[in-house]
């Protein structure tokens, strides 16, 4: 979801878009950066890459004061400060942080004989405050106020007032837990008390700016962030699969949330198997290594296979664990249903699957995914609702549906990807069914974004809804603000979308990705939405 960073990159590509060549060579003054306000001096001109910024190990050294060593048999940096101790492989997107696996926003390079490394991602994990300011072209990093900040951000301290009204309006926040996006920090890994002083703070600051529901990401791959039956502990509480945090997450969770008087709605990734492509590592008790036969590799990466109805059970039984134990509000999913990047030269090979488990012997395959995922939909919102009615149950789709090009009733959009065509996952039949309680469309474009305009497909939901009992949240996307895409230099983008928002009955509130996005105070966000929360 927001995973899905990465996912939006890739639809850009598809659509061509010159905003995101691979490579954007900035002139040599044209990028300034800045440590506490003094200008950091670089031989070799930063640049972009994919929106990034990229500079020379050296100002990493020079500039940060960390240790830097690069492994020429290798193609390694390493780069150590203040016990911590990161590892970037030249060409790869995958870093080493105190020997635990995270996410690279871009790979290391080589430039005029200088090594490039991502500014944004080592300094946060070296405990900076990294901003970027696209009218100034400067990237400023800040140095933390006090100890104890183990996130890796210094977050702005929020003016105490306006007040955030209370409100009737969902106004949430997605907390991802997958490599250790927004909570916890790779830092905290074992750390009980570290992890739950984490999680505070970052409630305490969400609700300051008005944020009054939390989502939080309690099965990223197959795992669990509480103690389960059914699938093994998750790795971003350990940094090992299958480790016993000592603790159970999701009941502090919960309680903490409810003190504030927010909600808490668990979030789950129904079919994503694992995130790494080697399913050998994974704990006895995964689900891969426990079904391998459920299994189906595509892009390298697993998947529980939708087409048999013992996985799909089986998913179902583990969001129940939750459902009956656990004092949640509702039970959120997002859009991982079949993986969207099939090509004719990698394709989700569920063949023998369509062939076996086909009762309705539904000829187009596509068909037959949509009728499985269906099934899935229907058959977990019975579950849950036959359980604990008042548990609200919905769905995070991508943004736009199907296009008109495809479907004259779609939305007037020219998405390379789509929830219908792509993840077959066909929402519209899911709300005219009852099946959820509520859709929440990731609709992560601006308002001049042609392609994918915010207004048309805010208009577009609406009418989907209109008439039904279920509700409609809009998906928001501050991660990109300050980004190369259209429409994003300015946060007021945000704030617009929220008046266009207002202006539909259908819209009950919006859920903003992600937690850590909002609190960077990326161009000045946080007082422009304490200030509309205040006074709507």
């Amino acid at each position: 979801m927001k995973l899905r960073r990465l996912m939006m990159l890739l639809l850009l590509s598809v659509l061509g878009l010159s905003t995101w060549s691979s490579y954007v060579l900035a002139k040599p003054a044209s990028i300034t950066l800045q440590l506490d306000g003094q200008v950091l001096q670089s031989d070799v001109a930063p640049l972009t890459k994919s929106g990034f910024t990229m500079v020379p190990l050296r100002v990493i050294s020079q500039g940060l004061g960390a240790q830097v060593e690069w492994l020429p048999s290798s193609q390694t940096a390493v780069i150590v400060k203040s016990g911590d101790e990161l590892r970037l492989k030249m060409g790869t997107k995958i870093a080493q942080v105190n020997g635990n696996a995270v996410k690279l926003d871009a790979s290391v390079f080589t430039l005029k004989g200088r090594t490039m490394v991502p500014l944004r991602f080592i300094g946060e994990q070296l405990g900076l405050a990294v901003d970027w300011n696209a009218s100034k072209q400067l990237v400023s990093l800040t140095t933390p106020r006090s100890p104890g900040n183990d996130g890796g951000t210094t977050e702005p301290t929020i003016d105490p007032t306006p007040v955030p009204k209370p409100s009737n309006q969902l106004r949430g926040a997605w907390i991802s837990t997958v490599y250790n996006l927004d909570w916890p920090s790779t830092s905290s890994y074992g750390k009980e008390s570290k992890q739950k002083q984490e999680y505070v703070d970052l409630l305490d600051k969400l609700q300051n700016v008005g944020i009054n529901t939390v989502f939080v990401q309690v099965r990223p791959a197959a795992d669990a962030l509480y103690p389960s039956k059914l699938v093994p502990w998750s790795q971003y509480l350990t940094g090992t699969p299958g480790k016993d945090p000592g603790y159970d997450p999701l009941a502090f969770m919960i309680q903490e949330t409810h003190r504030r008087g927010m909600e808490f709605h668990a979030w789950f990734n129904p079919f994503r198997a694992s995130v790494s492509s080697d399913t050998s590592k994974l704990p006895a008790s995964s689900t891969a290594a426990q079904h391998p036969d459920w299994i189906v590799k595509q892009g390298g990466k697993p998947y529980i296979n939708p087409g048999i109805p013992e996985a799909r059970q089986q998913i179902i039984d583990a969001i129940m664990e939750v459902v009956q134990n656990y004092d949640i509000d509702g039970v959120h999913l997002d859009d991982y249903f079949y993986p969207s990047g099939e090509s004719s030269s990698d394709k989700f090979d569920d063949s023998v699957t369509f062939a076996t488990f086909n009762p309705l012997q539904i000829k187009d395959k596509g068909d037959w995914r949509r009728y499985n995922i269906n099934e899935f939909v229907k058959q977990l919102g019975q579950s849950i609702h036959t359980a604990k009615p008042s548990v609200s149950y919905g769905y995070a789709p991508f943004g736009v549906w199907r296009n008109q090009s495809k479907d004259l009733t779609g939305s007037d959009t020219k998405a390379g990807v789509t929830t219908y065509d792509s993840m077959y996952a066909d929402v519209r039949t899911w709300i005219n069914q009852g099946w959820i309680d509520y859709v929440a469309p990731q609709i992560y474009w601006s308002m001049t974004f042609n392609v994918a305009r915010y207004d048309k497909l805010v208009d577009w939901w609406a009418k989907e809804v209109r008439g039904t009992p279920v509700k409609l949240y809009i998906g928001q996307a501050p991660y990109k603000i300050g980004t190369p895409e259209i429409g994003w230099q300015s946060a007021q983008e945000i704030i617009n979308q929220l008046k266009l928002n207002a202006t539909y009955p259908e819209v009950k509130g919006s859920i903003f990705y992600s937690a850590k996005d909002i609190l960077k105070n990326p161009l000045g966000l946080l007082p422009l939405l304490q200030n509309y929360f205040s006074t709507n």
